[in-house]
């Protein structure tokens, strides 16, 4: 089974961005290790908004010391490219075809303006496996 972390962006990234964003996150995906066991693992930007990291656990599992690495790699992100992604308060939700990241202090103004509904898909980023994922957009 993977085990999966989520991160928001802050903000849009230009198609460049994103472009050096993808490198960089499958450059430390290559060289993951736990415990000088290469990790299984992968990296992706879904839909322009969201970073997802798995780790296949059934070849070497994510150990503590392992996910320091990626608490630092996604910190040196932030900085990189001018984003938060360790803010839990930031709220992807669909708006027609794209994704929106609104801090949670909005979600009510977005309600009373009719822009979010009970019907809006959010997208539940403190997922931890493959079976999370499977069922993450959700109303």
């Amino acid at each position: 089974m993977n085990r999966i972390w989520a991160y928001t962006i802050s903000r849009s990234l230009g198609d460049h961005e994103l472009e050096n964003l993808l490198n960089a996150g499958n450059a430390f995906v290559k060289r993951w290790t736990a415990h000088d066991q290469q990790l299984s693992a992968s990296f992706e930007i879904f839909r322009k908004k969201i970073i997802l990291v798995k780790v296949n656990e059934e070849v070497t599992g994510a150990s503590g010391c392992s996910i320091d690495k990626l608490t630092r790699f996604v910190k040196e992100t932030e900085q990189t490219f001018h984003v938060e992604l360790m803010n839990r308060l930031l709220v992807a939700h669909q708006n027609g075809e794209n994704i929106e990241i609104t801090h949670a202090s909005k979600i009510k103004e977005l309600l009373n303006q009719g822009t979010v509904t009970e019907n809006t898909v959010v997208y539940n980023t403190s997922l931890a496996n493959d079976s999370e994922l499977m069922n993450w957009e959700q109303p």
